[in-house]
């Protein structure tokens, strides 16, 4: 089931001690003033109550991402609704996970995507590259092209990739219609994200962030960013060819 803020702010207490504890961490994160999250959209979004939120099981098994498939075939139904600032945010029941590093968490976000896609009905989108190395290339669902968010426990020097829970934050494509290279507004934008992500990580930006459609820029790289500089050479994402258009 979906949640708004403004369902959750009512229903708090009644939520189980897990879902609380993920909410309220990622509430305190996006009200924080000494230190502001760098992504003004979805402090915006937040605020305005315009994010959805998701919870689900154990990551690792088959009833999260049945789960997730629902929760995301459900959002694409509603996202355009819910305004310019969209977002659906899935928290993920991941307390087990406490020992898992870094590589530990890449593999299994990876391992979510592919298994979510093979909950995908829909065939892939025309305007969206099949190949996860093209420069237009973006995970869908749904017939929807989402930009994947995740973050960890196991993030330390990326301050904006750590959460205390596994968490997936899946932004619909259509969101960065005003927010791109080619407006004012974008190329400003950024420049306001980019001094305020390395104001609150402590770093220098990943090299993997760029604008969407650049020639030299892979979306999925960007998905989940390492604590260092490093990338992937090659994308994990399996995109099963019964449902790519011929």
């Amino acid at each position: 089931m979906l949640r708004s803020k403004s369902w959750i702010d009512l229903h708090f207490n009644d939520m189980p001690q897990w879902e609380q504890s993920a909410y309220a961490q990622f509430a305190q994160m996006m009200h924080g003033e000494e230190h502001p999250y760098p992504c003004v959209p979805g402090i915006q979004g937040f605020q305005k109550d315009m994010l959805r939120f998701g919870f689900a099981d154990d990551p690792r098994t088959g009833q999260s991402i049945e789960q997730l498939a629902s929760l995301l075939k459900e959002y694409g139904e509603i996202s355009r609704d819910t305004g310019n600032y969209a977002s659906l945010v899935v928290f993920f029941q991941s307390e087990e996970l406490e020992s898992a590093d870094i590589d530990d968490y890449q593999d299994l976000f990876w391992s979510v995507l592919n298994k979510l896609h093979e909950h995908d009905e829909t065939p892939w989108p025309e305007g969206i590259a099949e190949d996860t190395h093209h420069h237009s290339w973006e995970f869908c669902f749904g017939g929807e092209p989402y930009f994947a968010f995740c973050a960890t426990p196991a993030h330390i020097s990326r301050k904006s990739r750590h959460f205390p829970c596994f968490m997936i934050a899946f932004q619909p494509r259509w969101v960065f219609d005003e927010i791109n290279s080619s407006t004012a507004f974008g190329q400003k934008l950024k420049k306001v994200i980019r001094k305020r992500l390395v104001e609150y990580d402590g770093i220098d930006a990943h090299p993997s962030l760029k604008w969407y459609g650049q020639e030299d820029n892979h979306e999925w790289q960007q998905y989940f960013l390492r604590d260092d500089d490093s990338s992937l050479s090659k994308c994990p994402f399996m995109n099963s060819q019964k449902k790519i258009k011929s």
